[in-house]
């Protein structure tokens, strides 16, 4: 199963000494039944983007709270078996859910299947919507307008020997 740990550059180059990412668990997002029911698609391409895509957000809120990080949103794509995911059935229809999983344990880099990451030229973007995230999430929609602002931004994909020039 592909699934999509949100992160962070610094946490990446953790990851990357530590041979694992971790600590678990992880909450991550990957094509659930409910992801598939919101979406109404068969598409896996498009369900998986879906969960790349919520992956984005949850890494955005990770730079909300860790001002002192490269303001760059980063999703590692791994591929693990069902069995070591998690989701809750009793959510899997609630907006705010759609894709979550929890990972029980850390995972081995050498899963990653590839990194996504901001360009250089979405830095200002994704800073502004990280500190605008909250109010977003509050109703505000100017900040609103704001965070969609760095969700205009694609993430870029990278092969995992890419991994040493990211965090450098």
């Amino acid at each position: 199963m592909r699934v999509y740990i949100p992160t962070t550059v610094a946490e990446l180059a953790e990851a990357y000494k530590a041979g694992e990412i971790g600590p678990a668990p992880l909450d991550a997002f990957a094509v659930t039944p409910g992801l598939r029911e919101w979406y109404v698609s068969d598409d896996i391409e498009e369900l998986e983007y879906a969960a790349l895509t919520r992956a984005a957000q949850a890494s955005l809120r990770l730079l909300a709270v860790h001002p002192d990080v490269v303001r760059r949103r980063v999703v590692v794509a791994v591929d693990i078996g069902d069995g070591e995911v998690r989701h809750d059935p009793d959510r899997g229809l609630d907006p705010a859910a759609l894709g979550e999983v929890r990972l029980a344990r850390a995972v081995p880099l050498s899963k990653t299947a590839a990194v996504h990451m901001d360009a250089d030229d979405a830095e200002d973007d994704v800073r502004a919507a990280a500190g605008a995230v909250g109010a977003a999430d509050m109703g505000d929609s100017d900040a609103q307008f704001t965070v969609d602002g760095a969700e205009d931004h694609e993430l870029l994909w990278y092969a995992t020997q890419e991994i040493p020039n990211l965090i450098g």
